[in-house]
């Protein structure tokens, strides 16, 4: 079993590759905190005894949730991160007691490593966001433990474990994802990210990455790990100032190097997301030449190109979309990476194309010729590469902006 660490981007510590695995994982930051915490949240600065108070989940007692995890069994975890370690439970589906393993309903318990020092405030912050947002591409949070030293969390159990294990594990147990189910990931998170920017909510989730996107067992997407989220600017505010914290090649230029953190910031993370589920590579790979180990950086003028696209899109799904509709996406993440944020589009925005793409992929005709057919006529690719950027905005808003403008709503 691993460390149940996670490296995190810290103002003061060198940046960090913080790749996670299983059930969500896990937060690492500083300062324990006590009772006496405060937390911003979408009704306003709470204390703890007013976010657990004013909750609707069950509080669960420790003997509880040991009962239901046989013991926090090694062959119970389902995932490790900086927060701690994640294990698969049983419950009873009305009273929410433990149950018998295998019978009820199952739960992923996170554990807070007890000498973890942010921890406890990324715990509560977890309360204070899942217990009063809901929406069906967000992970449900069933209830929470607090007693003595002990502080855990309770989710739905999502079956089909993280975007992350899909996308870079290479076992048999993880087949690659299909293009199509590439898309209904990309469309189910961004509608998660959209919510939470609403005025609904008013929410910058903050840490957008492959291994916080849990998956059900029909690879409907769900936003887990809500312990950086932070209520957005209000008033004439611009921006949060805030400390800087995050995961190593998902956070976005602008916060990384000012702390100042907006609905943008996500819109970033999100394209870097997006760019990884094309290709198949991590977002930063040390194992990688070192030309190509960040990947934004890497495959960015790749992205334009009907020539140059399939040099960087990945080879596992190779026949199972066509061009156009992979360039129209390529330039979807283009546009969510801009280095100006105002450039980028807002995450309703993103939503629309994707759904409009998801009626799209599998269709031909000759227009729509597929990947495995271009392969076929590479030759005759170089005299399209004029005209790709016109074919990349056909669908999005019917014509091509000029090169200072968004193609999508901002």
């Amino acid at each position: 079993m691993g460390s149940c660490f996670s490296a995190r981007i810290k103002a003061e510590s060198p940046l960090h590759n913080g790749a996670n695995s299983g059930h969500g994982g896990g937060k690492y930051g500083n300062g324990m905190s006590g009772s006496s915490s405060r937390i911003s949240s979408v009704s306003g600065t709470r204390t703890e005894g007013e976010i657990l108070q004013s909750s609707n989940m069950k509080s669960f007692s420790f003997s509880e949730l040991r009962t239901a995890t046989r013991n926090f069994r090694p062959d119970s975890v389902l995932g490790e991160g900086g927060f701690g370690c994640v294990f698969k439970g049983w419950v009873d589906e009305n009273s929410l007691t433990a149950a018998k393993p295998g019978t009820g309903m199952v739960i992923a318990v996170k554990r807070l490593n007890q000498e973890g020092f942010q921890g406890h405030q990324e715990w509560l912050a977890e309360i204070n966001y899942l217990g009063q947002l809901y929406h069906p591409n967000l992970v449900k949070l069933v209830g929470y433990c607090l007693e003595d030293d002990h502080r855990l969390l309770v989710y739905e159990f999502m079956p089909k474990g993280s975007l992350e294990n899909h996308l870079f594990r290479r076992n048999s147990y993880f087949q690659p994802l299909s293009w199509n189910l590439r898309m209904k990931v990309a469309l189910g998170a961004a509608k998660g990210l959209a919510f939470l920017h609403s005025d609904e909510a008013k929410v910058i989730y903050r840490d957008f990455k492959t291994s916080n996107v849990l998956l059900d067992s029909n690879f409907n997407a769900k936003l887990s790990d809500f312990g950086l989220a932070k209520d957005g600017p209000t008033g004439d505010k611009s921006h949060v100032s805030t400390r800087v914290m995050g995961t190593y090649g998902y956070a976005a230029p602008e916060y990384m190097a000012t702390g100042h953190l907006t609905a943008r910031s996500d819109v970033y993370s999100f394209g870097v997301v997006l760019l990884e589920m094309l290709t198949g590579k991590r977002a930063v790979d040390k194992n990688r030449p070192s030309r190509e180990q960040n990947l934004v950086e890497w495959a960015k003028p790749y992205l334009t190109s009907k020539r140059k696209i399939l040099q960087v899109m990945d080879a596992r799904i190779e026949g199972q979309y066509t061009l156009d509709v992979a360039l129209k996406v390529a330039y979807v993440a283009l546009q969510c990476l801009s280095i100006e944020p105002k450039l980028r589009p807002n995450m309703n925005a993103v939503v629309k194309v994707l759904e409009q793409l998801q009626d799209t992929g599998d269709k031909g005709g000759p227009r729509n010729a597929s990947v495995q057919t271009s392969h076929q006529n590479s030759r005759n690719a170089a005299k399209f590469q004029s005209k790709n950027t016109n074919d990349v905005c056909n669908g999005i808003n019917g014509s091509c902006p000029q090169p200072s403008a968004s193609p999508l709503p901002t």
